[in-house]
């Protein structure tokens, strides 16, 4: 039976989670900035971890299912969206996806939500960030605990799963055991670090809207905290006016969000909490109690506390897609069966002008 490993690429940490015939044998973090300042560490622990039969690898917004040796530039621009001489985001996972693809790990690359075909045309329009490769992977968590939890095939879970990361607030919608909706972290709600979604009016008063500013002007900025520093913890009793205004921001955004989402589901089963700021008790009751009104709602709790729920979920993928017992998991969610780029959608700007900002021929 397959022996796999998931990789979460957090803005915070990069996990490891690995699976043998379906049983936990690893479960590795590290904060992300050192990490990427070494990739050769990283994939020196997956190289001893081995022999292994596949490696989910970290895939940013995502890309059709590909060899992370077949991928090309163009694929590496497409997943990570960051043109030539970019500094914001999270810099350097090109470099470890390059590293990736030098050695001989069985690594694929993984699809976002925009990339699969179980979410319709209309809801993709002039969206990019539905939800990362990463939120594809807690999704897979999420539908696979819920199945077993409440003794439900997969065709029969409906859910919600709001992410609450270290720095982005995402959201997605699942019916019938596929994801059809989504609203990713810097298109959707306010996150720790990230404002999400901004008015075109303030984009238009920015003058411009570089990468470094999707990750900045969250809860932390309105608390008046360093933001690469500040811990969510910090949220749970506020102390300030200006903190209490960031805390309920955060939260009442969060949950319009997954409300709205649910309209995507006929009558969901329930709402699902996951991510860094998911297990801030205080946060999570104060969104709990809010979204109870319209579908029971619980916290993910996964087969492990001590990696991400992304990392988690990307094992499972990775073992569906070697063969094992989540065979049925990843045909439900329609992983190979992904296809086109983040760009295939774009309406209010012109695609070529957008790609040669990228860098793309």
């Amino acid at each position: 039976m397959p022996r796999v490993i998931g990789i979460d690429p957090g803005t915070v940490s990069i996990d490891l989670c690995g699976l043998d015939d379906g049983r936990l044998f690893l479960e590795r973090s590290w904060p992300t900035a050192e990490a990427l300042a070494d990739p050769a560490r990283l994939v020196g622990q997956l190289e001893a971890a081995g022999p292994l039969d596949l490696v989910a690898g970290p895939s940013g917004y995502g890309l059709p299912l590909t060899r992370v040796q077949d991928a090309t530039e163009e694929d590496l621009l497409l997943a990570f969206l960051a043109a030539p001489g970019e500094t914001g985001g999270i810099g350097g996972l090109r470099g470890l996806v390059r590293a990736l693809a030098r050695s001989a790990l069985p690594v694929v690359l993984t699809p976002g939500v925009v990339h699969l075909p179980t979410v319709p045309p209309h809801r993709k329009v002039n969206r990019v960030d539905m939800g990362t490769a990463e939120k594809v992977c807690v999704v897979a968590l999420a539908v696979s605990e819920h199945a077993r939890r409440f003794g439900r095939p997969l065709s029969n879970v409906s859910l919600v799963l709001l992410e609450l990361g270290g720095a982005f607030t995402a959201a997605v919608a699942v019916a019938g055991g596929r994801i059809v909706d989504g609203v990713g972290g810097s298109g959707g709600p306010l996150g720790f670090r990230a404002a999400g979604a901004l008015d075109g009016e303030v984009a238009y008063l920015a003058g411009e809207v570089p990468k470094a500013l999707l990750f900045r002007g969250g809860a932390a900025t309105i608390a008046g905290w360093d933001e690469t520093t500040a811990s969510p913890e910090r949220l749970a009793q506020p102390a300030t006016p200006a903190e209490q205004v960031a805390r309920d921001a955060l939260v009442e955004s969060a949950v319009k969000t997954a409300v709205a989402l649910a309209t995507a589901v006929p009558a969901p089963k329930e709402f699902v909490l996951s991510g860094r700021l998911a297990r801030v008790e205080p946060l999570a009751r104060a969104i709990r109690e809010r979204l109870e009104a319209f579908a029971p709602t619980r916290l993910l709790e996964g087969f492990t506390q001590t990696v991400k729920e992304g990392a988690q979920g990307a094992a499972l993928i990775a073992d569906g897609l070697a063969g094992g017992a989540n065979r049925e998991l990843v045909e439900r969610l329609a992983i190979r069966a992904a296809q086109g780029s983040v760009l295939d959608h774009l309406y209010v700007v012109p695609r070529e002008p957008v790609r040669r900002r990228l860098g793309l021929s």
